[in-house]
């Protein structure tokens, strides 16, 4: 029995899309992250905890540039949305603050408590919020962009196609560009996967969140990136994606990171003169 694209067992997919089987250091990553998140939190400026919508889970953490007027990153953590939060990825202010960039690392409430549509609308609120509020922490507000690592890389893709005029009062572009890395573009295959008790997917929410099913005619151009060790499927979804957008007319850059897994392939966000680093932050001067 076909179950999605040709896969025919739950196996099959999990080797696909369960990434701790792919990479024999999954521990030493996640130390990783823990480590130089708590440095970050430690050596910036930082507004931990703040709140930006009605539940508990619904806060954010702010890293403010040193200069007001600052352009505004904001970044979503991954762990396929029902693990992890804001404070294992605070190590991503790490490369971009000392370029003049403030950032903003969410915090969502996670699967199954919620599901992903849930996150995607806290997503949203976040960036109004931040609209808002972004002159309270030297940032300006037309000069907001989002990323998103895995799970995050799906919701940066959900946000490049919200109607922002329409659904919330917002400038049409008030995303000037968005950096998806490792992204989720396709859910299709995960109600099949050790994923689904989970995220208990519904066919309704499996095919609402995937971006690849509804690329937007209108949208910021996205920075699409993946490392080269990741999985075939991630890798596929990427390049789809990207084409998809392309075939509409949306602008945006494909970046393989030689050498890069799952874990690895936002370890450039720690450290400011990274390859990734440096390639984020031209993409923001180009979008400005």
């Amino acid at each position: 029995m076909n179950l999605y694209r040709g896969f025919s067992t739950q196996e099959e997919i999990d080797r696909q899309y369960n990434f701790a089987l792919t990479v024999p250091d999954v521990k030493d990553w996640a130390d990783f992250y823990v480590e130089h998140s708590a440095a970050a939190r430690s050596d910036l400026d930082c507004s931990l905890d703040v709140r930006y919508g009605p539940t508990t889970e619904e806060t954010v953490d702010i890293f403010p540039a040193r200069d007001p007027d600052s352009p505004l990153m904001v970044f979503i953590h991954g762990g396929y949305w029902f693990r992890l939060s804001s404070k294992e990825f605070s190590m991503v202010a790490n490369g971009l603050v000392g370029h003049g960039i403030t950032v903003a690392v969410m915090n969502y409430t996670l699967c199954p408590k919620v599901t992903i549509s849930e996150i995607t609308r806290q997503s949203r609120a976040l960036i109004a919020w931040l609209h808002g509020k972004a002159a309270h922490y030297n940032a300006d507000a037309s000069r907001m962009f989002v990323s998103g690592h895995s799970a995050g890389g799906q919701q940066v893709a959900m946000l490049s196609g919200t109607d922002w005029s329409g659904d919330y009062g917002l400038p049409s572009d008030v995303l000037r560009g968005g950096v998806a890395i490792s992204g989720i573009y396709d859910l299709r295959a995960l109600p099949y996967s050790y994923l689904q008790p989970s995220l208990q997917l519904t066919h309704e929410v499996t095919v609402r969140e995937s971006p690849c099913l509804d690329v937007p005619d209108f949208g910021p151009p996205l920075l699409i990136s993946y490392g080269a060790e990741e999985t075939s499927e991630i890798q596929r979804l990427a390049d789809e994606y990207h084409q998809a957008r392309q075939a509409n007319g949306l602008g945006g850059e494909l970046l393989v990171q030689d050498g890069k897994h799952h874990y690895s392939a936002i370890e450039g966000l720690n450290d400011g003169t990274s390859p990734l680093c440096m390639a984020v932050i031209e993409f923001m001067d180009r979008c400005a």
